[in-house]
């Protein structure tokens, strides 16, 4: 393992998004609260990159500034987010607004709470199409078409139905329908299966992986559950408390996790649980408040392995094998060597 330069690249060729070095703070009467630091991803075209982390680690946070859905409260402060060599933090408002759809798209992450409730399904799906050539029969001929593909029984009359006639099973689907409608080069889906049972969650994945197949698209992939990245996934970003300590290859993440917490999140996988238990195993402690400068490794609190240099510098990243990565001192090399 040697010491890997910050600001080197995964890969020689150019990813279809760049994310280098974001920063991201939010205004609150408490102070500045910083939800993103020094972050840097590639998705690579074609691609499915996951990302995966607690609750408040900074995933939903990281996919919203992507897509440029953020608060009045948020300040980027510094970083880029380059999509298809355009640094979309840069470009004017309405330049951006006219790349969601046909270029970015998103899958929400409560069905429930995504469609318009007083509007037909059709309306909206042939409203997402405002940058497609054709008529309204063509577009609406298009909508049936993804309607049926997505496994929504009955798509020619279903289609002039609202919101409220559907399950949540049914609605997640309708918004992958129109997520996926017109193509986009990018897909970013905000942990679209939370809302779902163990059953549909299944489907769903399956229903993403093949869709994702078809289209081509890239896919940024917000998940909490470690069973649907590992399933749909081509690489996977490890983010905790709004930094990413790990990425890499999802076999290489899976079978050889680098960073300590990386390490617990699997551990506290069920699905790895190989005897019967009344307890299930957690991470000790809380994640940390996000207020005011940090100093030393922000896992540090909840890591048995923390020693006095976690407190006191802040890790950069260390290259595990050929396309791995992660942030933690007990990758140094020279400190290997001296222990």
């Amino acid at each position: 393992m040697r010491r890997k330069d910050p600001k080197t690249q995964l890969s020689s060729s150019r990813a279809l998004l760049e994310i280098r070095d974001l920063n991201l703070d939010f205004g609150t009467p408490r102070g500045r609260v910083h939800a993103l630091r020094n972050v840097s991803l590639d998705v690579p075209a074609g691609q499915v990159v996951g990302i995966v982390g607690e609750s408040g680690s900074g995933k939903s946070t990281l996919a919203y500034t992507v897509m440029g859905l953020l608060p009045e409260n948020a300040d980027v402060t510094s970083g880029s987010i380059l999509f298809e060599y355009k640094d979309l933090l840069k470009m004017p408002t309405q330049a951006r607004r006219g790349l969601l759809g046909d270029h970015l798209s998103m899958i929400f992450q409560d069905p429930m709470t995504a469609l318009n409730p007083v509007r037909t399904i059709e309306s909206q799906m042939i409203d997402v199409q405002h940058h497609e050539q054709g008529s309204w029969g063509e577009k609406r001929a298009r909508a049936i078409d993804m309607l049926q593909r997505v496994g929504i029984p009955d798509p020619q009359s279903r289609i002039g139905a609202y919101p409220h006639h559907f399950s949540g099973g049914m609605r997640q689907r309708v918004c992958i329908a129109m997520a996926l409608l017109v193509k986009p080069t990018l897909l970013v889906a905000d942990e679209p299966t939370t809302a779902l049972d163990a059953t549909l969650e299944v489907q769903i994945i399956h229903l993403l992986k093949d869709l994702q197949k078809e289209i081509g698209c890239s896919v940024l992939f917000v998940s909490h559950h470690l069973g649907a990245v590992a399933e749909l996934c081509d690489r996977v970003a490890v983010m905790y408390a709004g930094e990413v300590v790990e990425q890499g290859a999802v076999r290489d993440i899976f079978h050889n996790p680098a960073h300590p917490y990386t390490r617990a999140l699997l551990e506290c996988d069920p699905g790895r649980i190989k005897k019967s238990t009344r307890t299930l195993p957690t991470i000790p402690g809380e994640v940390p408040s996000l207020l005011g400068t940090k100093v030393g490794c922000i896992f540090r609190t909840r890591c048995r392995q923390a020693f006095d240099r976690c407190g006191q510098e802040n890790p950069v990243e260390y290259r595990i094998g050929v396309d791995q990565v992660a942030r933690c001192h007990l990758l140094d090399k020279e400190l290997l060597v001296s222990v």
